[in-house]
């Protein structure tokens, strides 16, 4: 099975998966420590935020995302891809395919604001929308 590990540094769990923009691809299954096979490195304009379910995109290769908190629409978001999401608060990427693997992963609380976007330009849809910052997460603060 091909899971992806949102990271902010290719080594750290990112805490949104939304706006994170580095991924660590794994090959894994249940028993057997988990294989790195691959890197995903999104543009800004590629974050799963701000990405629509209707074109392609490069995580779609994976089944399984894990990543730090993530709101209820970017969960139903993955689902519309057939990817299965998996929030944690683990910070170890190996540690927590393992985890996921043995039941015994410890999800991410839902954030207090699932749909807050008070951190950017306006767009057409009156939501405001604002670059991620350098390590492709909020900037802290927000």
């Amino acid at each position: 099975m091909r899971i992806a590990v949102g990271t902010k540094d290719f080594q750290t769990i990112a805490t949104h998966g939304g706006r994170t923009r580095r991924f660590l691809v794994y090959e894994a299954e249940a028993g057997f420590d988990p294989v790195e096979t691959g890197r995903i490195e999104l543009g800004e304009e590629e974050v799963l935020h701000l990405c629509g379910d209707g074109r392609p995109h490069p995580i779609d290769a994976v089944q399984v995302v894990v990543t730090g908190s993530s709101g209820a629409g970017f969960v139903a978001h993955m689902r519309r891809r057939g990817i299965e999401p998996v929030t944690t608060l683990e910070t170890d990427p190996v540690r927590a395919i393992r985890g996921w693997f043995a039941g015994t992963l410890v999800p991410a609380p839902e954030p207090e604001h699932p749909h807050d976007h008070h951190d950017g330009a306006d767009r057409q849809d009156g939501h405001r929308h604002g670059a991620p910052g350098r390590d492709g997460e909020r900037p802290s603060g927000i």
